[in-house]
Order: C-alpha cells, then sequence, then structure tokens
C-alpha cells in the first residue's frame, strides 16, 4: 500500500476521514465538509450516538457536494491527550473501515489539534504517526492463497495523509516505514511454514540484510561442535537438516563503542522430540522461531534506518524432531561454557538453543547488555494471558528502560521473580543442571532460571514471548498470526537509550 502525504485539502475521489473531538466538536476540515455537503455531518451525528468519544467512528456514503465518495469521522476524544499509539491506531483503524469494500483511496485530514503535545509532537509528527499506524495495518500474509473472493481482497491502495507539515510528516515517516518493514520481515518468518522456512533457508534470509549493511556470518555444525555447543546441537541431531548459528553485526556507531546484543530462539518447527507433543495445535509450532524472527526484523529496522549503535544480533537456528538419531531423556549434554545438562525433557528445548547463543555472545563480543527473546513456556500464557511479555532481568535499569519502551509502543512487559529457591529447582542428581524444574509450577520461572547460568556478570533480559508471538484476535496495528513483537520495543530501548 502506498503512503503520501499532502497539504490540507479535500481529495477529488476516495474516502476522506476526518475528526471530531469530545463534545461533537468538528475540526476545521470536518467544518469545511459539513458546509458543503448542507450540513450532513451534524445531521449524520443527530441521528447517532456519535459525540467525539475517542475510539468512536461515523460513516457517511455518497455525500453531495464534495468529491469523495464517502466521509469517515473519527472521534478523538481529548486530542491534546492523545499518544503516538493513539494516533497509530487512528490511522490503522481508518484503513480497517474501508480496506476491502472496494475504495481504493484515502485521504486521512490530519488538522492542527496539539495531538500528542503532552509527548512534544509536531503536527507533521503526529501526521507521520498515523501513517505509521495505517502502513502497519496494511499488512497480510496470503500468498499460498490462490483463490479468493473479490471482496476478500484489499480494495485500498493508497493512503494519503493531510497536514500543514507534510515535509515534517515525510522526514518523520521516513524513519518509521523503516522500522515497519522490521516488523513486517518478522511476521513474514513467523508467518511461514516449516518446510519453507527451515534452518538453512532461515539463515539464508538473514543474508539478505548485507544489502544494508549487516555483516552476517553463519556457523555451521561443524564449527559450533569445535566451539563445543552440545548443548544447542542436541536439539537438532534428530533432524535431517543442520542447525545453524547466525551472527549479524550492525556497525552504526565508532568500532570503539560497546555493542548492545539481542539473541533470538529459532526452533523452526518444535514437535517436542521424543517428548512428543499432543497432535492438536502442533502446527502452531512453526512459529517456535518468533524469538529470532523478532532478533531478525529488529536487525532489519536498525539497519534501515541507519541506527546510530553498534547491536549484535545472535540467533540460534534449530529443528526439534524425533527419529532414530534424537536427543533423548535422560541424556546430558556439555554446553559451550562447560556446564553439564541432564535433559529431562526433550520438549523443553528452546533454553538449550539460548545456553550456548547466550555465552556465545557474552563470550565473543561482552555486551553492553543482552536481551533474549523466545517463545519459551506455555507457562507464561498460564501467568500472563495475551497481554504482556513475561521480563526476566538481573538488571534493574534494564528493566526499567524495557518497561517504559514497551509502554510507550504497545508491547509491553511485565517483570516476574527470579531467585534462589527457582534455581534450586534446576540442580541435577547427575549433571550440573536440568533442563526443567521441580513439576509445572513456576514453570517460566524455572526456564529463566536455567538462562540466568548462561550471562555470567553480563547485564540481561529474557522476553518471554510465546503468549504474544501469535494472536488468534486482530489489533487495530497487528492482524491475526504473527504479530512481529519485538522489534518496535527493542527498536525504541536502543533510540532512547543506547544512539549516539
Amino acid at each position: 500500500m502506498k503512503i503520501a502525504f499532502s497539504n490540507l485539502s479535500l481529495p477529488k475521489s476516495g474516502a476522506l476521514v476526518v475528526a471530531a473531538t469530545k463534545g461533537s466538536k468538528l475540526t476545521p476540515t470536518a467544518q469545511a465538509v459539513d458546509k458543503a455537503t448542507g450540513g450532513a455531518i451534524k445531521r449524520a451525528m443527530a441521528a447517532s450516538r456519535f459525540d467525539g468519544k475517542k475510539g468512536q467512528w461515523l460513516e457517511i456514503l455518497g455525500p453531495s457536494g464534495i468529491d469523495a465518495d464517502r466521509v469517515l469521522v473519527c472521534g478523538l476524544g481529548n486530542a491534546a491527550e492523545m499518544s503516538a499509539k493513539g494516533l497509530q491506531n487512528l490511522g490503522a483503524q481508518a484503513v480497517g473501515k474501508v480496506l476491502t469494500n472496494g475504495t481504493k483511496a484515502m485521504t486521512v485530514a490530519m488538522d492542527p489539534l496539539k495531538a500528542g503535545r503532552k509527548q512534544g509532537m509536531a503536527d507533521g509528527e503526529a501526521a507521520a504517526e498515523v501513517a505509521y499506524g495505517a502502513g502497519l495495518s496494511s499488512y497480510r500474509f496470503d500468498k499460498y492463497r490462490t483463490k479468493q473472493n473479490p471482496e476478500q481482497k484489499p480494495s485500498l491502495t493508497a493512503v494519503t495523509v493531510a497536514t500543514d507539515d507534510a515535509s515534517g510528516a515525510r522526514r518523520r515517516f521516513r524513519t518509521l516505514d523503516k522500522i515497519r518493514q522490521g516488523v513486517f520481515l518478522t511476521r513474514d518468518l513467523v508467518s511461514e511454514p516449516a518446510n519453507v522456512l527451515n534452518p538453512v533457508t532461515l539463515a539464508a534470509r538473514c543474508k539478505e540484510l548485507t544489502k544494508l549493511g549487516v555483516k552476517v556470518e553463519v556457523l555451521n555444525e561443524q564449527r559450533m561442535h569445535r566451539l563445543g555447543m552440545g548443548a544447542l546441537l542436541g536439539v537438532g541431531q534428530g533432524s535431517d537438516i543442520e542447525s545453524q548459528l547466525v551472527v549479524m553485526q550492525w556497525q552504526g556507531a565508532a568500532k570503539s563503542k560497546t555493542p548492545v546484543a539481542f539473541v533470538g530462539k529459532g526452533v523452526t518447527f518444535d514437535t517436542g522430540g521424543i517428548s512428543l507433543k499432543p497432535a492438536g495445535g502442533m502446527e502452531d509450532m512453526k512459529w517456535d522461531m518468533g524469538g529470532a524472527g523478532a532478533v531478525i526484523g529488529l536487525m532489519k529496522a536498525l539497519a534501515g534506518r541507519k541506527a546510530k549503535a553498534n547491536v549484535i544480533g545472535v540467533v540460534g537456528l534449530v529443528e526439534n524432531m524425533p527419529s532414530g538419531g534424537a536427543q533423548r531423556p535422560g541424556d546430558v549434554v556439555t554446553s559451550m561454557s562447560g556446564q553439564t545438562i541432564e535433559v529431562i525433557n526433550t520438549d523443553a528445548e528452546g533454553r538449550l538453543v539460548l545456553a550456548d547463543a547466550l555465552w556465545y555472545t557474552q563470550d565473543r563480543f561482552k555486551p553492553k547488555f543482552m536481551i533474549n527473546l523466545a517463545t519459551l513456556t506455555g507457562a507464561i500464557i498460564v501467568a500472563l494471558g495475551h497481554e504482556y511479555a513475561g521480563m526476566f532481568s538481573n538488571d534493574d535499569m534494564l528493566s526499567e528502560r524495557l518497561s517504559a519502551a514497551g509502554e510507550a509502543e504497545g508491547e509491553p512487559v511485565w517483570r516476574m521473580p527470579l531467585g534462589d529457591a527457582y534455581d534450586k529447582q534446576i540442580n541435577s542428581v547427575i549433571a550440573d543442571m536440568k533442563n526443567v524444574g521441580a513439576g509445572r509450577a513456576g514453570g517460566s520461572i524455572t526456564a529463566a532460571a536455567f538462562l540466568q547460568r548462561y550471562v555470567n556478570d553480563t547485564p540481561w533480559a529474557h522476553l518471554d514471548i510465546a503468549n504474544v508471538a501469535w494472536s488468534s484476535k486482530a489489533k487495530p496495528t497487528a492482524p491475526k498470526g504473527g504479530t512481529g513483537y519485538g522489534v518496535r520495543l527493542l527498536n525504541r530501548l536502543v533510540s532512547d537509550h543506547y544512539e549516539n
């Protein structure tokens, strides 16, 4: 979908979005439209319960006196209180109103409203946020559909946001659009079926980032064996497809500046291995690489917008399959750190992948911090539902910054506990540790405690995104399916605190 900006004026065709604030107060463009149509907007408001409250919408079809074929009036509530997130939702909801109804073009009139002024946004920036939301909401993953009714296909091909500061909006949107492209890459990767996306083909997708200036290095099984990555390799040994570790480096600051690092779990399909999962819902395990997908999308966003930071992205890519060569419950593996792990449950595999990936990252790059993302536990769904990702951390400042970034971007996190009581649960009788705790209680916490044994003193946060990487319900800026969770959150973290 094409997104553009223009000066405030009435369009010659298509749909027109205007606004009203609380108390049915029309914005200047809405007033002009109402006058040109002989009072159509006010009559429609009088005939409905629309009074400009935030989230209300009113549609007028075929209005006379103007060239637009329909007018949509959106309620802003108190415009001065609108946040960037609210403006994005406005753009997304506008697109949702007309995406498949035959409308080909839509203009959103963003009058000077002091919208978002509490966040210090200028009019052009506010208009760019509306366009950003419109762009995010346009995502569809339908590459494998060969039969669709015409009414199911999007008809909307162009959105124009009209503003008094079109040039400022374009400048701001150039950055936002690069972030959007990173989100879309993550959604694409998470949505791909496992017969298309496996460790080797996903590593190849990572290599495409070299076009943006990202240095990409792929470690094959032979190299990982030499490094002693027995934990990661054990997970993939039952698959016919070779495991991979991909290292992505973006250098946007001076070489002397310490990098920040993001590590992702990339289990491209998780059968559970010998500890086989139930058949029901197993098809969802194509997105067990959601953590890796988020890291890859983040690297695209950061490189695309030329972030002034040094950033490392590491993803461990494996397929967890049952076979005659698969890892067995009771096996003992040696991780790159030298620590031994008794594998009690082969379906607790993501933490094994991350153990070696985290150790490798902190040992090689000595980063300022490490954040790992993983669709790690079903327990986090029980604990938090589908609203907040679970956050575990050994560093208060990093946790606070992640929380603030998540709130600002609409990708919230909730800090969960760690401590000796949980850590003791993963002690093994025959090895240094086992890969699950005692029973189901606190499953997401004992998984985090396992990971903490591989970070040494590096400031670290673990984001368990099993509950937010995929959604069965559409939200204004995210469709059903792959959400792209994590890209916007971590981009904001880097932007706010770790760029020159």
